[in-house]
């Protein structure tokens, strides 16, 4: 089990959409709006777990084209969530930036996340610790991804949201909003370079 918890810390830890978007929310918005956003993703990745766990998951991505599909529809989308927190606060935008990603953001999400599927699916298809019970390992599987999950996505937003209060210079904020959304662009990049 302690392997499992460590698994979810690293593989969530690390830099991906959910998390930088969860950032790039907070520096660009602040809190209120970054709460509904996680809240959105915490709910997209449980319904992502939830096909994973079921084999629908399994089931639609073996059908042809899908991957595809899902990828370039996450790169777009990602894409225009990155450039809606590089010019959230920017006078000069061709998104019109008033309107902060919530919640249905955060859930449209994790159905589109390439790191989504492939993060749980090594998590619940792999560390067997209850062995002859399924269930009860899965529902304990999901207890602690949760409780490890949230926690490291409201860092990230405190991190954003710290970077907003700072009162800087609205070009230096404007730069670290940008920094932000082309650090989701690369994350993004990787993801499509490593499936062609």
């Amino acid at each position: 089990m302690l392997e499992f918890a460590a698994a979810v810390f690293f593989l969530i830890i690390t830099p991906g959409p959910g998390v930088l978007s969860a950032a790039g929310v907070g520096s660009g918005y602040g809190y209120r709006a970054g709460f509904a956003y996680v809240a959105g993703l915490c709910v997209g990745n449980a319904l992502v777990g939830a096909a994973v766990v079921s084999g629908i998951a399994a089931v639609a991505l073996a059908q042809p084209g899908l991957r595809e599909v899902l990828l370039w529809g996450s790169a777009a989308y990602l894409l225009w969530l990155a450039a809606k927190i590089a010019f959230a606060g920017a006078r000069i935008a061709f998104i019109h930036s008033e309107r902060a990603p919530g919640f249905w953001n955060g859930l449209a999400l994790q159905p589109i996340n390439p790191k989504a599927y492939a993060v749980n699916t090594a998590l619940f298809s792999g560390f067997a610790f209850m062995p002859g019970a399924l269930a009860a390992e899965t529902a304990v599987k999901f207890a602690i991804l949760n409780a490890i999950w949230i926690p490291i996505h409201l860092l990230w937003l405190w991190a954003g949201v710290t970077l907003r209060r700072l009162d800087l210079n609205p070009k230096v904020q404007r730069a670290i909003n940008m920094a932000m959304a082309l650090s989701m662009l690369a994350v993004v990049g990787i993801a499509v370079a490593a499936q062609l």
